[in-house]
């Protein structure tokens, strides 16, 4: 009896990150290799849902030497058809009218979320058996992937995000500014953290080092007493790192029209079009200013540059080992899971441990803030801490800073001094 004939489609969801075409281009070699065709769906799921597939056939002389390169081959799109049974229902159907029997899914959590979907609507609905891989990209590093492998583009975006941290943080030392900065992280704050702590920046704030909701007020106040610290020691510059992902756990009430910022498909906030940095920088000034202190502020944004960058060495060799894995899980017939690289062994991590029971969707990873990273990066910020406030000497010039009397200083900025436990 003749064996049908195996055919693979790639597609891409969610934002960029380096190493995608690495992937795309594993995937096809290793298939081809296998006397497998390949197909590219171009533009994520947004052609899918309408049942009218773009297509890019796929072989090795197409591939060989994109795994250098940024972006994507194939596109991607942030097009959600998990929401919409219909939708759904055709993305299957166009998989099966094109004869696909294995489909690799390349993208964060919301793609992820998505593969699992289209192989349970397969499976449930039509009785049909695709096989279904996952590969875990993103810059966010919030995939739920055991702790310390990172997913792939996460190097990549720090390397180049701590590069333009580095040249602000020599900027601000040349003309005696701060610089405030905002790096990409829809949830986590694995980002700011990873760039703010190669880059050697003076303050990093993430939000997972808070228990419930993060006030403005708070981080306004972090901000300005470690300016205050750092001005005590002679110094009136600084960089600040904050996390995009602070905004999903602010109180609504402090940001006006919070609620009618866009979202995307998944629902999530468009944070870009939230001006967090310069939200910050004017509440800081102003409580600088009620202190008779002048210092230079500017806000900046580290997030679409580092999406597409070339890939470093780490991400290119990555990139290809779960674009391999993915092919050689499919050989053996392994489906509904997510292929990771875990003690130099391909091993794949089935969706359903993935999912979180309170949402039913994909888990998100945040920082263990107990971890030795966390912890070492604790340590070498310039903050207000709890022996600054019981040394005399230093309450004392920082309160004489604030122009308040040293109890007051204590009572104004107790809250934000950072708990014994971290």
């Amino acid at each position: 009896m003749e064996t049908k004939k195996r055919i693979v489609g790639i597609v891409v969801g969610g934002g960029p990150a380096p190493g995608i075409n690495g992937v795309i281009s594993s995937v096809t070699i290793e298939a081809c290799n296998n006397g497998w065709s390949v197909i590219g769906f171009l533009d994520g799921y947004k052609h899918l849902v309408g049942g009218n597939p773009q297509i890019m056939p796929l072989e090795i002389g197409d591939v060989s030497r994109i795994h250098h390169r940024g972006g994507s081959l194939l596109r991607t799109s942030r097009t959600n058809p998990s929401k919409d049974p219909q939708k759904l229902k055709m993305v299957v159907e166009s998989l099966l009218k094109l004869g696909v029997t294995d489909l690799v899914s390349i993208g964060g959590d919301d793609t992820a979320f998505t593969a699992y979907r289209v192989s349970k609507f397969a499976r449930e609905e039509r009785q049909a058996d695709i096989r279904v891989v996952h590969v875990p990209k993103t810059i966010d590093n919030d995939l739920p992937l055991p702790e310390g492998i990172p997913t792939f583009g996460y190097e990549t975006a720090r390397q180049v995000g701590s590069t333009i941290v580095q040249n602000l943080a020599e900027d601000a030392r040349t003309t005696g500014r701060w610089f405030l900065v905002v790096a990409m992280g829809r949830k986590a704050g694995h980002l700011a953290l990873g760039i703010g702590t190669a880059a050697g920046a003076t303050l990093i704030i993430i939000p997972e080092e808070f228990p419930g909701p993060v006030r403005l007020s708070t981080v306004a106040d972090i901000v300005a007493t470690s300016m205050l610290k750092r001005m005590d020691q002679g110094r009136n510059y600084g960089i600040v790192v904050l996390a995009e992902g602070l905004l999903e756990k602010m109180e609504p009430s402090d940001f006006e029209g919070l609620k009618e910022v866009p979202r995307d498909e998944f629902g999530h906030m468009l944070l870009s079009e939230v001006k967090f940095g310069m939200i910050v920088k004017h509440q800081v000034e102003r409580r600088l200013a009620e202190m008779g202190v002048k210092i230079r502020i500017v806000d900046h944004v580290v997030g679409y540059e580092v999406r597409c960058a070339n890939p470093i060495a780490f991400d290119i060799e990555y990139a290809r080992h779960l674009g391999y894995g993915a092919v050689e899980l499919l050989k053996n017939n392994k489906t509904n899971v997510l292929v990771s690289v875990q003690e130099n062994h391909i091993v794949p991590i089935p969706f359903d441990q993935m999912m979180d029971p309170a949402t039913g969707k994909t888990e998100v990873r945040m920082v263990n803030i107990s971890s030795i990273h966390y912890r070492i990066a604790r340590k070498y910020m310039i903050r207000l801490e709890r022996q600054d406030m019981e040394d005399a000497a230093v309450l004392g010039r920082l309160a004489r800073l604030a122009r308040l009397e040293p109890e007051e200083f204590r009572r104004r900025f107790e809250s934000v001094v950072r708990p014994e436990t971290i």
